[in-house]
C-alpha cells in the first residue's frame, strides 16, 4: 500500500500573533485554532503532516518577564525559554489538532517533541552575534548589562539598545530518530519549535544548551530534508511570493526553479529579514535532494497543496 505524502510544515509567527494589539494568551489560542483548522483540513485529504513553528515573540515575553523580576528571581536562561514555548506552542497545536480530528471523524492524535538542534560550538555565528533579543534599553543600562554579563549589545534603528545573540546553522537534530517513529506509527508530530533548542557538545560527548537562537526556516528545512519528506511548506503572511515587494511593479510568482529563486535573492528581490531566510531555507533542502517546496499562508494551505494558490519552488 503506498503510503500518503509527508508534508514538512513550518508555521511562521505570524499564525499564532497576529499583530501587537493580539498578543494574550487567549489571542494565540484563536489564531492556533485557526490554522489547525486549515492543517486538519489538508490531513483530510490524505496528507502526513509534521508541524515546525517560530517562538519568537514568545520567548521575548518570557525574557521581558524574567527582566522585570531579576530583583526577586532568577532570570531564565536562554535554552530553556526555547524549550518552555516549546512545550506551551506545541500544547496548543496538539489540543487544537486533536479537537479538529474528533469534529471530523480522523483517527488521528497529534504529539509534541521538545526538540534540541546541535550547533558547532565554532560557527563563526558565535563571534558575530547578530538576533536581538529581550527589552529596549538606554546606553547606559545596555552598557553596563554587557559589561556584567558579557552580553553583546547593539543599536536598534534608533529605538534603543538591545542584546543580540549568535543564529548558529543546525547541524543535527537530536531527536530525529523519534520523532521518524511517531511519524511512521500515524502521529501528526510538532517538533523543532523555534528552530529547536540550540546544543553543542563538549569533549566528553555530553550536551549543553547554549545562549543562541536558530533560524525556524533553516532547521525546518533540514528537518524535511532528513525525514525525507515528499514537501516543504512554509507558511506565512502571505499567498506567494512577490517580485518587487510593495513597489507599484509588485507581482506575484506562482512557480520557480531553483535557479530563478537564487538569481533573484542575489539581486535583494528578497527582504534579508523577511523572504530571503525562508528561500534560502527552501534551497538548502532542495539542495540536499528535496522533491518540492512551497510558500503560501495559512488560509490557504489546502489550496495551496491541490495546485490553486501558493508559490512553488522546484529543483
Amino acid at each position: 500500500m503506498e503510503r500518503a505524502p509527508l508534508v514538512v510544515l513550518a508555521v511562521g509567527g505570524n499564525s499564532l500573533i497576529r499583530d501587537s494589539a493580539h498578543q494574550s494568551v487567549p489571542d494565540q489560542w484563536a489564531l492556533t485554532r485557526e490554522t489547525c483548522r486549515h492543517v486538519a483540513g489538508a490531513i483530510a485529504t490524505g496528507h502526513r503532516f509534521v508541524i515546525t513553528h517560530g517562538n519568537g515573540p514568545q520567548v521575548g515575553f518570557i525574557v521581558r518577564r524574567s527582566e522585570l523580576a531579576r530583583h526577586e528571581l532568577h532570570e531564565v536562561p536562554l535554552d530553556s525559554c526555547g524549550a518552555d514555548t516549546q512545550g506551551a506552542i506545541g500544547y496548543m497545536i496538539q489540543q487544537c489538532l486533536d479537537n479538529e480530528f474528533r469534529r471530523r471523524g480522523i483517527a488521528k492524535h497529534a504529539v509534541t517533541v521538545v526538540t534540541q538542534v546541535e550547533v558547532d560550538a565554532d560557527d563563526p555565528a558565535f563571534k558575530k552575534p547578530t538576533k536581538p533579543i529581550g527589552s529596549f534599553m538606554d546606553e547606559a543600562t545596555a552598557r553596563t548589562r554587557a559589561a556584567a554579563e558579557g552580553w553583546s549589545i547593539v543599536e536598534d534603528a534608533g529605538r534603543g539598545w538591545r542584546r543580540v545573540v549568535a543564529s548558529p546553522a543546525p547541524k543535527t537534530i537530536v531527536e530525529l530518530e523519534c520523532i521518524r517513529h511517531l511519524v511512521e506509527a500515524g502521529y501528526v508530530v510538532t517538533a523543532v519549535g523555534g528552530g529547536g533548542i540550540p546544543v553543542v557538545r563538549d569533549a566528553d560527548g555530553d550536551l549543553h544548551g547554549v545562549e543562541a537562537v536558530i533560524d525556524k526556516d533553516y532547521a525546518s528545512a533540514l528537518l524535511a530534508s532528513r525525514l525525507e519528506a515528499d514537501l516543504f511548506v512554509i507558511s506565512t503572511a502571505v499567498e506567494r511570493v512577490c517580485l518587487d515587494f510593495k513597489k507599484p511593479t509588485q507581482r506575484s510568482v506562482d512557480r520557480m526553479t531553483s535557479a530563478e529563486a537564487r538569481g533573484w535573492l542575489a539581486e535583494g528581490q528578497f527582504g534579508r529579514g523577511s523572504m530571503a531566510p525562508k528561500i534560502e531555507a527552501i534551497l538548502g533542502y532542495l539542495d540536499r535532494g528535496g522533491r518540492k517546496a512551497m510558500v503560501t499562508c495559512p488560509d490557504r494551505l489546502e489550496d495551496a497543496l491541490a495546485g490553486r494558490s501558493g508559490t512553488v519552488v522546484g529543483p
